[in-house]
């Protein structure tokens, strides 16, 4: 929640507003407390729209169709003022996670939740369509799961079946994927578009996955007018009573109560909000703001302050831009607690423990489990999940995280390959980062620096870094190249930023620099070939190693010495830069460079690529140990071999080398395209093309 600024009201007749929750293209929504210390979302029409009668009209409109719904099932409506000043509507606030959240943190529901699921929302849609209302926009990010039961929020683009919309000019009044055919169409919107739309959301609740996904907004609408839904992953009870929902005819689906009634939830199942993780993170956040809201002595409701302050401790708000429903959302840091501070207010800094994946099998070939220098059969995968720009995975925990055309960055179970969770404002290629393996660090298109729990996706504190990339971490700082060219600290313990440096090296380049960060120093290797070290205290220049490379470097670290490609293969002091050792690139055939690419470090191990070969070395002393054809990915150890992308050819290779003799002794063809990438973890490898990610076994 953001603190009221200049131009906002203090209070709306009985409402004492407190901050803005958010905003849309037609007003504000505030958090408000009436006398007796009630919370409530106030929405305000945005004062120069105050007096243009037609948006006006639609304001009134929207409250009468909220006022209009009677339903236990929907945010009740507390008070409004349609006439005079300024209008608004105050609804009921609502303490619990919206289904999408509640899905990311926990997972798929189980059927007999589906069912309870189901069966509350059709009677809500029911109570909706008695009302003589169509919601027209039921999606996951509407429904608010409370210790009640789901509630449906968001009337903000309802009307009558004979009205017309309420979204302001050029609005699309769909939502990709949950919208019903007939609405991408432009066609006549009756109560069955609402069923399509439940039908969508319960194969989200069953599956994780949406019906219809695409790599872009227009796909994703082909699908939903032409193709089928995905219920691959809706358990077999499931499929036959969600597919008539999604029928493409509506008049082959099924009525609200007829929706009910097939999904019948066993015989005390409606305790699902009350019992297990899930109810404990909504009564968490119903008893935190019942707390902040409580009366002091009984007479004064909570203040301003105290209400920012706590937020500021970890709550987050959201609201329905351009809605009528708001909520106030309190992630915990592992999904089923909450962490506070000495204060009993949420603490965004408590991060939980790294959550390590089980360890996979490495395979004999002598007991058969896998041909030498054949490929292995995969764990899971592919997924056709990858996003185009797309950096290489990331693991961490017990999750790999990636790039994925549905938008933004997810996180896959290293196990199952199952999606854990999905953060759909983060931009891939900012890239990401392992924050001690308890944080993902994330950027989203504002530069904001975001942190996630790996095991849970539950969002833990964010910085205004006005960042364009991720460059590095170390245990006290995460670096980002900012928008403007420049370098910038924050603080892992308090998310401040602790510096700006300007640097002599651009920054400012389409391909992002590459960094590392140890033994105070973070080292840069930009897109132009330029290294350069600074003080990780200050951001003060400490050496550079200028036209290293004719693109860009991946630098390693290990013991103090951090290794580069380029012109040279290079061993350096970390510290002061001194060199330490070298060996030059050798030239093609037409005397064109031929660079040393991808060092890789470990202790006592050293490993680079050089005219595609992969190559071991004495870390000490540059000599060569061994050189096989061919590869030129970061070579990475795992299991009892070595792994690196063989990308001679458009269909590349992932090669698993033995450790000590260089000897192929696993190969799996990849897909089509033209990127790839690699990363390890839990006796697993994970690969990428243009296209999918595929986990594959180890030696």
């Amino acid at each position: 929640m953001k603190p009221l600024s200049t131009g906002d009201p203090l209070r709306l007749s009985p409402y004492r507003l407190l901050g803005v929750l958010g905003e849309g293209g037609m007003g504000k929504v505030y958090f408000g407390q009436d006398g007796t210390g009630r919370p409530a979302a106030v929405k305000v029409l945005r004062p120069e729209l105050a007096h243009d009668q037609h948006l006006a009209q639609r304001f009134v409109r929207e409250a009468e169709m909220a006022q209009a719904v009677t339903s236990k099932g929907v945010a009740r409506v507390l008070g409004s003022q349609t006439e005079g000043g300024r209008p608004w509507i105050a609804t009921e606030f609502l303490a619990g996670p919206t289904l999408d959240e509640a899905i990311l943190a926990y997972g798929p529901m189980d059927e007999p939740t589906v069912r309870v699921l189901a069966d509350a929302l059709s009677r809500t849609l029911h109570d909706i369509h008695t009302a003589g209302l169509i919601h027209r926009d039921l999606k996951p990010a509407n429904i608010v799961l409370t210790s009640s039961g789901p509630r449906v929020i968001d009337f903000g683009i309802a009307r009558p079946e004979h009205g017309l919309t309420l979204t302001t000019t050029g609005q699309t009044p769909v939502t990709p994927g949950y919208g019903a055919p007939e609405q991408i169409l432009g066609q006549r919107v009756g109560p069955p578009a609402d069923v399509f739309s439940l039908g969508a959301v319960l194969v989200y609740a069953a599956s994780g996955r949406r019906a219809f996904d695409a790599g872009h907004v227009a796909a994703v609408q082909y699908e939903v007018v032409h193709g089928e839904p995905d219920l691959s992953q809706v358990s077999a009870e499931l499929q036959p009573l969600i597919g008539p929902c999604l029928a493409k005819d509506p008049a082959l689906r099924p009525g609200p109560g007829q929706v009910a009634a097939a999904f019948t939830p066993p015989k005390g199942s409606g305790n699902v909000w009350r019992s297990g993780p899930l109810a404990a993170d909504i009564k968490t956040r119903e008893t935190d703001i019942r707390r902040l809201t409580t009366t002091v002595d009984g007479l004064h409701p909570v203040s301003r302050r105290r209400l920012l302050t706590t937020l500021a401790a970890g709550g987050t708000v959201l609201a329905a831009s351009g809605g009528v429903g708001a909520w106030w959302w309190l992630r915990d840091d592992t999904g089923t607690g909450t962490g506070t501070n000495s204060k009993g207010m949420l603490d965004p800094f408590d991060i939980p423990p790294a959550v390590q994946a089980k360890q996979a099998k490495q395979l004999d070939p002598d007991k058969g489990e896998y041909i030498v220098g054949k490929a292995p059969k995969p764990l899971w995968g592919p997924l056709s999940v990858v996003a185009e720009d797309t950096p290489v995975p990331l693991t961490v925990g017990d999750v790999v995280v990636i790039g994925v055309k549905a938008g933004g960055v997810a996180a896959f179970d290293m196990v199952t390959g199952k999606q854990r969770w999905r953060a759909t404002d983060a931009v891939a290629s900012s890239r990401y980062l392992s924050l001690s393996e308890r944080l993902v660090a994330l950027v989203d298109a504002k530069g904001t620096l975001m942190t996630y729990v790996p095991s849970s996706g539950a969002p833990k504190w964010t910085a205004p870094a006005e960042a364009i990339s991720l460059l590095a971490n170390d245990d006290d700082a995460v670096y980002v190249a900012t928008k403007d060219g420049r370098l910038r600290s924050i603080g892992r313990s308090d998310a401040k930023i602790r510096w700006t440096a300007t640097v002599t090296v651009n920054l400012r380049t389409k391909v992002h620099a590459l960094g590392i960060a140890a033994a105070g120093r973070l080292v840069l290797c930009t897109a132009e070939g330029d290294v350069l070290a600074v003080d990780t205290s200050d951001g003060r220049k400490v050496w550079d190693r200028l036209k290293q490379s004719d693109e860009v470097l991946r630098p390693a670290h290990q013991d103090g010495v951090v290794y580069l490609g380029g012109k040279t293969l290079t061993a350096l002091n970390i510290v002061d830069g001194k060199e330490l050792w070298s060996v030059p690139a050798g030239k093609d055939s037409q005397g064109d460079s031929e660079p040393w690419r991808s060092p890789t470090a470990y202790p006592g191990m050293l490993f680079a690529s050089h005219k595609d070969w992969p190559t071991r070395l004495d870390p000490q002393t540059g000599k060569y140990l061994w050189r096989r054809a061919s590869g030129e990915s970061p070579m990475l150890i795992q299991g009892g071999g070595v792994w690196v992308i063989e990308t001679d050819g458009y269909s590349p290779k992932v090669n698993g080398l033995d450790l000590k003799s260089g000897s192929t002794r696993m190969v799996y063809q990849t897909g089509e395209g033209n990127r790839w990438g690699v990363a390890v973890s839990g006796n697993r490898v994970f690969v990428h093309d243009s296209h999918s990610l595929t986990a594959l076994p180890v030696f």
